[in-house]
């Protein structure tokens, strides 16, 4: 065994001769006994991936200090995860005194939508297939009425008169 072995194993037989104060010490710091358990645990990982030798003054001063910054660590980490995703909500959210209004609809108001959707096609079908076309074109393909007209080869009136068609109907069909 060489010199680097040894100081590693005496830092992780003081660790072991350590761990429940070390797990006290950090429950009173992060107020949990899971997350002290973890840091814990996290100083034992540190110690044993240890390469090089490292000549220290104080072990057990070293396994606090370890302990210490690896808490700091995870609690910066923590702040700055919370920092984006508090500022991810803020752009997805509206704000309204205390209230959060969210972009995305209730799952009531969605579901009303894809009934509506439903009557809509349905109502669609039961038009001429001329009218179903220059509506087709007109509303989902966002032509004009005269590039419609100039498309299927009718007049600007003729698109006219089949949107207004379209358009009753389906007002009809979805009251």
């Amino acid at each position: 065994m060489d010199l680097q072995e040894d100081g590693r194993s005496a830092l992780i037989g003081l660790y072991l001769e350590r761990r429940s104060d070390l797990v006290r010490f950090f429950t009173v710091r992060l107020r949990s006994p899971a997350a002290a358990e973890d840091l814990v645990q996290d100083i034992y990982v540190r110690l044993s991936g240890m390469d090089q030798p490292v000549e220290i003054q104080n072990p057990v001063a070293y396994l606090y200090r370890l302990g210490s910054n690896l808490m700091l660590d995870k609690l910066r980490g923590e702040r700055r995860t919370a920092h984006r995703d508090g500022a991810w909500l803020d752009s997805q959210t509206t704000r309204v005194g205390i209230h959060e209004i969210s972009a995305e609809p209730s799952a009531e108001a969605a579901v009303a939508a894809r009934q509506r959707l439903a009557l809509l096609t349905q109502a669609l079908t039961e038009l001429s297939p001329q009218t179903q076309r220059v509506f087709r074109m007109h509303k989902f393909e966002g032509l004009s009425h005269p590039q419609v007209a100039a498309e299927l080869g009718i007049s600007r009136s003729a698109v006219e008169k089949h949107m207004m068609a379209a358009l009753k109907h389906l007002a009809a069909r979805l009251r």
